[in-house]
Parts: structure tokens; C-alpha cells; sequence
């Protein structure tokens, strides 16, 4: 006899069904009724058999056919998919099912709909809506007729409606979602004022169209130059992203507002616009595909409309290269254009270039071999001569490492380098000519250390070790500088404030180079201590050198500027780094580059750096954040001028974290001195966080 107010029943049978043994699920309820082969339990009802769980007020079991009919509050629980409904038929030998007013899903994407059918692997929700992450006023959101589901791998959806919360005002003919890539791979709004564009707003959205491949576009309204829009996109492989990815971006715009001048000081076009692509592509396991394009009608588009564009990049780059990668050799097909009216470039048209790593020999000896194919060209964007060159060069060298001791090492080198040239200036051989060059040097370096069984818990220091390498290196090429006035200078010297490159072999201005007698003299120093995850870690770098150059170009000394770099890493929480060049002539200090980090986790972080380059620069930045709450975020970023004694920028601004899927920012910008951006300006940007 069962009693009426029994907390639960356990019902346990085993029956031969399809001709196959199957075990019978767990069936509880507070009140059971019995029919034939069927059970009816009401009140807490409760089906399991340890794959899934389904929760309901009433549940009627079939044991013959494996059916479940359930009714109100439905939970049906199967791993990390769970569904809610108001009704739900389950068929357990096929694990099917049917809902209606079903919600549904696993983190991060939930989706309801007016009914559901399908099996574990995946189902079709009608009047379906679907979310990232739990629904809300502000979290992307896609509506559709149906919905395929496909759990932890994809959603599809034809015809779909895309937006967020109740509003999805943009029409999709096809929709396709991996759920291992973020639902709105770039979202974007901004709004602010700046008395160079006036009132503006920024909007930018990529969807998903396709696996792997998200389109949209970038578009941007501003009250003193008008519309700009430009189609954008993103693709992946859907099966290995790093193989093949890349992105496009552009904008153009009838700009009618006041546009100044370009840096080539020509008027700015009314008719503006860029187009930027980056692609790499992995062809073979050993063959990689990467290109590059940066087209910008004039030298200020970016800097204008896309500032923070702009100043990571401010000589846009276009190339396509291909490498193929051996065990011990690289062939390379490298091709550099100038899309740009306003800007000078290289151009390579293009270069095929073969490298091998240095490959043994036998009895110690080791060689090194290089060669390269190059059409260069150059073309003036004022005045001034075309350079063409049609270039031949090989280099090949051979060294014979020496270890009398293991804490010293002495490498000899032998180099040479033959160039031909078919296009020249001069009287050279019909327009041609081949300069031979040798050169001759060493390598050595000392290497001692030493260990000192130093704790300290605070600073997480367990024993200290101090590396110590003094190192020495000399080349000879006295005729480097041969035939250079019938070389087209293209591959040429640049100003850099650091250590060139030394010797024939590794230097890249080819077209350019001087007679060589140098000796650089250096010593490296790190102190370490041991790291239970990485083995061990740097606590303090120090490292110095210089070269003594016995030949030398009309205006240079003998002894080089001392180069110096340091970085102290005492702890995570703190980083500082210098370098600095020294004149040991005039007791000048001609650059000094520093920054301090400071950080404690994610509550607040400080850097302080400098940029000191004699008669040029001599700048100052402060940048920090702190963290008021779970959502707010404090931060400021100070750019001052000391040679014109001003703060070039002053940037204040709060970060707040909306639901976790969307990131504002609001900032005041007030600039000082500059030629095109207004004095102050206001912004606020509202971007998808990617999860």
C-alpha cells in the first residue's frame, strides 16, 4: 500500500526493448499512478539515468517505448545543456525530443523560443531569440524564424535579425556562428566633439556571415566634414584560425570642411578615403603567405578621422611576401609598392632572396651563404631623379668557432660579397657594374658567473646568480665604399641613434656603405634568481658597448657614442627601463629613453617615461588607471614638451564595464601646439568586450 504524502517512490525495471537490453531510468514523485506499462508521478518529479535529468510537476513514463511526457516548469538537464520549458516529450532510444516555450543554452549563448525539437547533437528553435550571455536590454542579440543550434560548436540562422536587446534593426539574409569565436568580433560607437570635425559619431560592426568570416562596415558623421563610409570585414580558417586570417578596413568621405594642407604641403583634396588590408596565410606546413596594404588618397586621412590609427602608424606600409622554410635554408619573394602619391619608398619589383643558416662543414668549420635577386625603384614625390637599379648579390662567409675554454669563445670570419649592378650612373662599363668585396674579423666572447644563496620572501627572491659576458667583435672591409658613384644609392643609410649592424654580411643599406676597420667592445650583465615555473628570472639587465672605428666618414669620431641599456625587474609589480647614448667626446648625453611601470594586479597601474634626443626632443608621459569598482575605471595620459615648455596632450577619462559586454569609455582631450587637431575635444566610445 503507498501512502499519499510519501516524499518520493523509486521505480527500478528491466526489460528487453528492440531486442536489446536496456536499463530503465530512476522515476520519483510525491504521487505515482500506475497503468500498464506506463507511470504517471506528480509533484517533484524526477527522471534520470545518469546521462540526463528531467524536472517537471508532472511526468507520464512509458517503459515500453522509452517515452517521456512532461508537463510545467520543465528542466531538462543533458551535461552542460540545459533547457526550460512548459512542455517537453523526450524519446530515450533515440534521444529525441519536442518543447514548447522552451529557453535554452551553455555559456556563453542562451537562446527561447516558442518550441524546440531535435536531439543531443543538436535541435531547431522556432520564433527563436538568441543572446550573448544572459538576455538584457544591452547584450547583442539575433532574432530569426528558426534557429539551428547546434551546442558548444554553432548557431545558423536564414533570414535573421541582428541587434541588441529588444532593438535588431540590421536584416541578414544567412547567419552562421561558431561559438568558439566571439558573437560581434568588432563592434563599435563612439561620439564626441572636436572643433576640427565638429559634432561627430562613430559606428562600426562586423557580423558573422559565413564560419570564419564576419563583414560589416565602418561608418562616421561629422557636422564640419560630412559622411564617411567604407566596408570592413574579418576571415579565419573555421578550422585553424592561425593558418589563414586577415581583416580590411576603409572610409571615404566628401569632406567639406576647412582640410589644410598634406606634408608635402599640397591643399588636401575635398575627395578623400584609405583602404587598409592585412592578410597571412600559412599555403604548406613549410610555405607562408603575408601581404599588406595601405592606401590613403593624402598623407593626413588617418591622422584626421582615425588618430589612434594614426599614431602607431604613421608611414603606411604596402607588401606582399611569401618564405619557404627548409631544415637549414629560406627562400623568400618579397615585393614592396607605393600606392601613396605623398609618400618616398623602396620599391622592390620585386626581390627573391635565398638564405642559408649557418650549415657544418666538418673539423669545426661552418658556412653561411646568402644571394638575392632585386628590381628597385624610387621615385621622387616632388622633385628630384628616379633611381633605378636592377641588383644581383650574393654573400657567403666561413667561420671556425674555438673553445679552449668553456667559458670562452673565439670565432674567426672570413666574408665576401659580390654585387652587380645593370643599371648605374656614370661611365660604368655600359651601364653596368660589379663591385667584389672581402672582409675579415672575429667574434669572441668571455662568459663567468657567479651565485650568491640570497633569500628574500617579500620580493620572491630564492638565491641570486650574476651572468657576466664581456664580448668583442672586429670586421675589416676597407673597400666597402667602392663604386659608389656609380651605385643608384635606393638601399641606403638611414638615422638611427643605436649600433649599426656590424660587418658586410647582416647590413641592409648596401647601396650605401663605407670603408670598415672597427672594433665594438661590449659586456653584457644579468642577475637572476630562480622561478618555480619558468626555472628562473631576470631581477636586473645591464649592457654596454661601443665601437672604435679606425676608419671612419669625414665627421665621425673614433670612438663611437657608449651605448648603455638597463632594466630592473625586482618583482611582477615592478619594471624599470633606461638606455641612453653617450658622447665620451664632449661629456654629452645625446638620447635617454626611460619608463617606470608600476602596477598591483587590476586595482591600478602607473608608467612614467621619458624621450630625450639632443637638439630634437626632450618629452615627458605619465599614464595611469585605477580601479574604482567592478565596473569603473579611472585613467589619465599626460605628453609633456619641455624644449616648448607645454603639455602637448592632457587626456582624462573613465572606463565602465557594462554587464560584461560592452566596455565605454568617456574622455577630455586637451591638446596644446599642434598644427591640425583642435584644442580640445570630447569623446565617448562604446566597443564590444571579445570574449
Amino acid at each position: 500500500m503507498f501512502c499519499r504524502f510519501t516524499l518520493f517512490l523509486t521505480v527500478v525495471l528491466t526489460l528487453c526493448a528492440r531486442a536489446e537490453e536496456v536499463q530503465q531510468p530512476l522515476i520519483r514523485g510525491i504521487n505515482t499512478v500506475w497503468e500498464k506499462d506506463e507511470v504517471t508521478v506528480t509533484g517533484q518529479a524526477r527522471v534520470s539515468d545518469g546521462r540526463l535529468l528531467l524536472l517537471a510537476d508532472e511526468i507520464r513514463y512509458n517503459f515500453r517505448t522509452g517515452t517521456a511526457w512532461a508537463t510545467g516548469h520543465v528542466e531538462f538537464t543533458r551535461g552542460p545543456e540545459r533547457l526550460l520549458a512548459d512542455s517537453l516529450v523526450y524519446h530515450r532510444l533515440d534521444d529525441s525530443f519536442t518543447a514548447e516555450n522552451i529557453r535554452t543554452g551553455s555559456y556563453p549563448i542562451y537562446a527561447q523560443g516558442s518550441s524546440a525539437s531535435g536531439k543531443k547533437d543538436e535541435m531547431t528553435v522556432n520564433n527563436a531569440v538568441v543572446t550573448f550571455r544572459e538576455p538584457g536590454p544591452f547584450v547583442p542579440t539575433i532574432s530569426a524564424d528558426k534557429i539551428t543550434y547546434a551546442p558548444g560548436k554553432a548557431i545558423r540562422a536564414e533570414k535573421g535579425q541582428i541587434g541588441v536587446g529588444l532593438v535588431t534593426p540590421i536584416g541578414l539574409r544567412k547567419f552562421e556562428q561558431r561559438l568558439n569565436e566571439p558573437l560581434a568580433p568588432y563592434l563599435t560607437l563612439a561620439a564626441g566633439y572636436r572643433a576640427s570635425l565638429g559634432a561627430n559619431i562613430d559606428a562600426g560592426l562586423w557580423v558573422p556571415l559565413a564560419p570564419g568570416v564576419n563583414v560589416g562596415g565602418d561608418i562616421g558623421f561629422y557636422t564640419a566634414r560630412g559622411l564617411m563610409v567604407g566596408p570592413a570585414g574579418r576571415y579565419a580558417a573555421p578550422s585553424d584560425p592561425d593558418s589563414l586570417n586577415g581583416y580590411f578596413r576603409s572610409g571615404f568621405i566628401h569632406d567639406y570642411g576647412e582640410k589644410l594642407t598634406d606634408q608635402l604641403g599640397r591643399p588636401v583634396p575635398a575627395n578623400r578615403g584609405y583602404v587598409e588590408w592585412q592578410h597571412r596565410q600559412e599555403l604548406t606546413d613549410n610555405l607562408t603567405l603575408s601581404a599588406q596594404l595601405n592606401y590613403w588618397k593624402d598623407s593626413e586621412i588617418l591622422r584626421d578621422f582615425r588618430p589612434r590609427a594614426f599614431y602607431a602608424v604613421q608611414e603606411p606600409d604596402t607588401f606582399l611576401e611569401s618564405v619557404y622554410t627548409s631544415k637549414n635554408y629560406f627562400v623568400s619573394l618579397f615585393t614592396r609598392f607605393q600606392p601613396n602619391d605623398f609618400q618616398q619608398v623602396q620599391q622592390r619589383l620585386p626581390e627573391v632572396r635565398f638564405d642559408l643558416l649557418p650549415l657544418a662543414l666538418g673539423n669545426g668549420f661552418y658556412q653561411q651563404f646568402n644571394a638575392s635577386a632585386t628590381v628597385l625603384r624610387e621615385d621622387p614625390v616632388l622633385t628630384g631623379a628616379k633611381l633605378r637599379s636592377d641588383r644581383l648579390d650574393a654573400y657567403y662567409a666561413l667561420t671556425r668557432p674555438f673553445n679552449p675554454r668553456e667559458w670562452l669563445t673565439f670565432k674567426p670570419i672570413v666574408g665576401g660579397r659580390i654585387t652587380h649592378y645593370t643599371n648605374t650612373a656614370g661611365a660604368a662599363a655600359n651601364g653596368g657594374y660589379t663591385r667584389t668585396l672581402g672582409e675579415v674579423g672575429f667574434d669572441a666572447d668571455l662568459r663567468s658567473s657567479a651565485t650568491l644563496n640570497y633569500k628574500n620572501e617579500q620580493w620572491q627572491i630564492d638565491g641570486l646568480r650574476h651572468l657576466l659576458t664581456p664580448r668583442l667583435s672586429y670586421r675589416y672591409a676597407p673597400e666597402a665604399d667602392r663604386g659608389r658613384r656609380y651605385i643608384p644609392p635606393i638601399d641606403r643609410e638611414t638615422f638611427s641613434t643605436y649600433l649599426p649592424p656590424l660587418g658586410i654580411g647582416p647590413t641592409r643599406n648596401i647601396d650605401d656603405l663605407h670603408a670598415l676597420n672597427t672594433l665594438r667592445v661590449g659586456v653584457d650583465n644579468t642577475l637572476q634568481t630562480r622561478d618555480p615555473v619558468y626555472g628562473s628570472r631576470d631581477l636586473f639587465l645591464f649592457n654596454a658597448a661601443a665601437d672604435f672605428r679606425f676608419e671612419r666618414p669625414p665627421g665621425e669620431h673614433e670612438l663611437s657614442e657608449i651605448h648603455t641599456e638597463l632594466a630592473a625587474m625586482p618583482a611582477r609589480w615592478l619594471r624599470l627601463d633606461v638606455f641612453q647614448s653617450f658622447s665620451p667626446q664632449s661629456f654629452t648625453l645625446r638620447q635617454l629613453q626611460t619608463g617606470l611601470t608600476i602596477q598591483d594586479g587590476d586595482q591600478w597601474s602607473i608608467r612614467v617615461a621619458n624621450h630625450y634626443l639632443r637638439r630634437d626632443i626632450a618629452e615627458y608621459f605619465v599614464g595611469g588607471t585605477v580601479r574604482i569598482n567592478e565596473a569603473y575605471e579611472a585613467m589619465t595620459r599626460l605628453h609633456y614638451d619641455a624644449r616648448r615648455k607645454r603639455f602637448v596632450e592632457q587626456s582624462y577619462g573613465i572606463r565602465h564595464n557594462l554587464d560584461n559586454t560592452w566596455r565605454i569609455e568617456y574622455a577630455i582631450t586637451v591638446y596644446e601646439g599642434r598644427s591640425r587637431e583642435s584644442n580640445f575635444g570630447f569623446n565617448i566610445q562604446i566597443e564590444a568586450i571579445r570574449f
